[in-house]
């Protein structure tokens, strides 16, 4: 019978699934009580396993949903006591563990406005997030990076986050310049550097050495005299972020380096136009908008020598057809260039709408529109809460003082689901029959004569 002795030793907790189960004996036996973290071991890595492996939950504790899903989840002290426990993690020596956590504490700020939070742990946050860029890699740094911006917008333009600039900047400018480093982590530090700079940078001397560096990175696809097309390469992405940042500082410069600046870069800027890369020529073409935008404002009368040139290019890509460009490209580059064409032919914007709770902004020019899709990138959906609760994008935006509204208020003035729904079917039905007329092809097209 030594065969089913054999086989029937793997069911006793040998080290099948020990570590885990131990885990888990742990959390159950702690209760509600506070325990020590352990989080991940260098044997079990992975992200999923975070719950079972620390008193905290895992990275989707904090999904880019909102505030009400924070809300739903608990108090604000159960909120604080997760974020305490993240702060710990990313002093944890497993690499991935400092990253989730990171990723974690970034979605929870981009939420949810933290500010008294933050302010006592400012100092523990920057060593944190200084120490990840220093000794992490990749994705850490990445992650870090965007925690800063969230960090910055969070803390609003003083002394405090002066200091996280002071303290990240250098480490920040290292990286974007490091061409060992990775692209994905350059390209988050220049995004970065370019936000917390826009926000905190009180020295007009330190916000013209980061358009220096930024100009450094992006100039590198420039067309050169004897090339014709820019061809994409594996750092393009790094120069898209880095002239989308350097454009949104140039937004805060004084007029006399705006035309220093112009003079620069006016003319050899549209060879970006010519990209291989969807993302670029689109990112090229908001910024000369923005850039005709400044100049027009400096100066009326302001002429550019070579528009039939440009506009010949712009209207190019306002009705580019090329079939070995997917068709998702296409569409999203003409509508972008539409507007682009408009702007630089005939001074115009179509004004976009944004409504958050029961306000709404309106983006009326280019400078407002980078603006606002600079931030939207770093909060993404966490947007639209700090446009109502963050006093510093309400007066970037010119929104004026936060508006209070008592939680009886909001609820009475949000639509039902199931109206919602009514209207959604009433307006999707009324398009189709709109449509379908002008689709018909049995429709008498006699009238036209």
């Amino acid at each position: 019978m030594p065969k089913n002795k054999k086989r029937n030793t793997p069911h006793r907790g040998g080290s099948g699934g020990g570590g885990s189960g131990a885990a888990a004996a742990t959390a159950a036996t702690a209760g509600g009580q506070h325990r020590t973290v352990q989080p991940f071991s260098d044997e079990d890595a992975s992200i999923e396993t975070m719950s079972h492996c620390s008193g905290y939950s895992d990275p989707s504790s904090f999904p880019e949903d909102g505030p009400e899903v924070l809300d739903e989840e608990g108090t604000q002290e159960d909120l604080e006591y997760k974020l305490k426990g993240f702060i710990d993690l990313t002093l944890d020596k497993n690499a991935k563990t400092r990253q989730a956590a990171l990723e974690s504490i970034k979605n929870a700020l981009a939420s949810k406005m933290l500010y008294e939070f933050i302010l006592e742990r400012r100092m523990t946050l920057t060593d944190s997030i200084e120490r990840c860029l220093k000794k992490g890699k990749g994705d850490e740094r990445r992650a870090a990076a965007a925690l800063a911006s969230v960090l910055c917008i969070q803390l609003g333009p003083g002394i405090e986050s002066e200091e996280v600039l002071k303290t990240l900047g250098p480490i920040l400018k290292k990286i974007i310049c490091d061409s060992t480093a990775s692209i994905q982590a350059r390209q988050s530090c220049a995004t970065c550097f370019g936000v917390c700079c826009f926000i905190a940078t009180d020295d007009i001397t330190e916000l013209y050495s980061t358009l220096e560096c930024l100009e450094n990175l992006f100039t590198k696809s420039y067309v050169k005299e004897k090339d014709t097309a820019v061809c994409s390469a594996p750092s393009t992405a790094l120069h898209i972020s880095s002239l989308l940042a350097w454009t949104l500082l140039l937004t805060i410069c004084p007029i006399n380096e705006v035309k220093k600046k112009l003079e620069m870069h006016f003319h050899k800027l549209p060879s970006l136009l010519s990209s291989d890369d969807v993302n670029m020529r689109i990112a090229a073409g908001e910024s000369l908008a923005l850039l005709f935008e400044l100049a027009r404002g400096m100066e009326s009368d302001f002429i550019y020598e070579d528009m039939e040139s440009l506009t010949q290019m712009l209207r190019a890509l306002a009705t580019d057809g090329n079939k070995h460009r997917a068709k998702v490209d296409k569409r999203k580059q003409r509508s972008v260039f539409r507007d682009v064409l408009r702007a630089v032919e005939e001074r115009d914007f179509p004004t976009e709408t944004v409504k958050f709770g029961p306000e709404r902004m309106y983006i009326d020019c280019w400078v407002k529109k980078h603006t606002y899709d600079t931030f939207k990138e770093v909060l993404g959906s966490g947007m639209q809460y700090h446009l109502q609760s963050n006093e510093f994008l309400r007066n970037v935006f010119e929104l004026g003082p936060p508006v209070m509204l008592d939680a009886a208020t909001l609820k009475s003035m949000k639509i039902p689901r199931f109206e919602r729904h009514l209207y959604n079917s009433a307006a999707f039905k009324a398009r189709t029959k709109a449509r379908s007329k002008c689709r018909d092809k049995r429709a008498d097209v006699g009238e036209f004569f």
